[in-house]
């Protein structure tokens, strides 16, 4: 641990490890609705003020400058750099980082539930925001040793079962979510597989019930970290999650949590932000059901009426109901109608 740091450097240490601490209680508060959005806003400012106290250690004032190389002042006080100046000053060789990438994608978001509540999006953002914490601590580690790390003062947080809503939910619960929702899922699509995958970028865990220990002293929960296992255990662990996934995904059954073309219809159309269209002198509702059924003629999602073989579905979006002979949607297709429909040249071919 270096000795004798500077108080510009010791200050900063100390709002960062503050913010940090009060971001992790903000987000483990079960009353509170504003939990993600609380988290970014008060992670960002402890990330901010890690890098300035990166930045004093090295006699680098963190600081703007004016085109007459003096710093800039406003209301008394020097410009200091924001989040996303400190990163592109801290990370100059390696810009594929994933914790470079993992912080890109809070600056965004933590602009935009500034100014809103979103609860919904909460549950399918937690991988990004566990890895956010981790990075903390670790990068803390690196730059300044154990001394001013949290993890010591930060207990397993008591849970739920925790949601298993999409984004496609989240925008029919709340269409003001769909410009976060849209950023969500540009970022994720601009990144590399390998950088989308790393435990750094987003962190993701399966929390499996075992049974009780023989020792009273072991520990009630353990953490192992992936990339430490040799392959015979990376073997192992992905057989368990194959098997823990298998056990969860639903296979398709007549009438259960399967939905009919006019709720596939009202979703999508909630899900785009509830657009309208004037066709002959008369506003509707712009994905309506001659659309949806355009869609599965598109996409091929089920056969025509009337053939032969009505069960030859895409049964990952449809599934033949043969007691009524019908055909049912998936939650899957939902969300792939609502990606598809955003895009104008998309939902134009559709009359094409």
């Amino acid at each position: 641990m270096p000795r004798g740091l500077p108080k510009s450097v010791k200050k900063c240490l100390e709002k960062s490890v503050d913010c940090a601490l009060l971001a992790v209680e903000t987000y483990n508060k079960p009353a509170i609705k504003f939990k993600s959005g609380g988290y970014i806003v008060l992670m960002t400012i402890a990330w901010t003020a890690f890098f300035h106290a990166i930045f004093f250690r090295k006699k680098i004032k963190p600081f703007y400058k004016k085109k007459n190389n003096r710093f800039e002042i406003k209301d008394g006080d020097y410009c200091y750099w924001e989040l996303s100046t400190c990163v592109k000053k801290y990370f100059t060789t390696d810009l594929n980082n994933p914790i470079k990438k993992n912080l890109e994608f809070f600056i965004p978001l933590r602009n935009i539930v500034e100014h809103k509540s979103l609860p919904e999006i909460d549950p399918d953002i937690f991988a990004e925001c566990q890895a956010l914490l981790l990075n903390f601590d670790k990068m803390m580690e690196k730059e300044f040793g154990t001394k001013y790390c949290i993890r010591e003062s930060l207990s397993f947080a008591l849970q739920l079962y925790p949601s298993s809503k999409s984004l496609v939910n989240a925008i029919v619960a709340n269409p003001a979510a769909k410009p976060a929702v849209d950023f969500i899922k540009s970022y994720r699509s601009s990144i590399s597989t390998d950088t989308l995958s790393s435990g750094e970028y987003s962190f993701k865990a399966f929390l499996i019930q075992v049974a009780n220990h023989q020792s009273k002293n072991a520990l009630p929960v353990q953490f192992i970290a992936y990339d430490k296992l040799d392959e015979t255990q990376k073997t192992n662990v992905n057989r368990v999650a194959a098997l823990v996934k298998n056990k969860f995904v639903q296979v398709p059954v007549t009438n259960k949590d399967l939905l009919k073309p006019g709720k596939v219809v009202k979703k999508v159309q909630a899900a785009l932000g509830n657009p309208k269209v004037t066709k002959k002198g008369r506003e509707k509702d712009k994905f309506n059901m001659d659309a949806h059924t355009r869609c599965w003629k598109k996409y091929e999602v089920r056969p025509l009426d009337n053939i032969e073989n009505p069960e030859l579905t895409k049964s990952e979006y449809c599934v033949y109901d043969q007691p009524n002979n019908t055909y049912l949607y998936t939650e899957d297709w939902v969300e792939f109608l609502a990606e598809q429909m955003s895009k104008q040249e998309e939902f134009d071919s559709l009359y094409i």
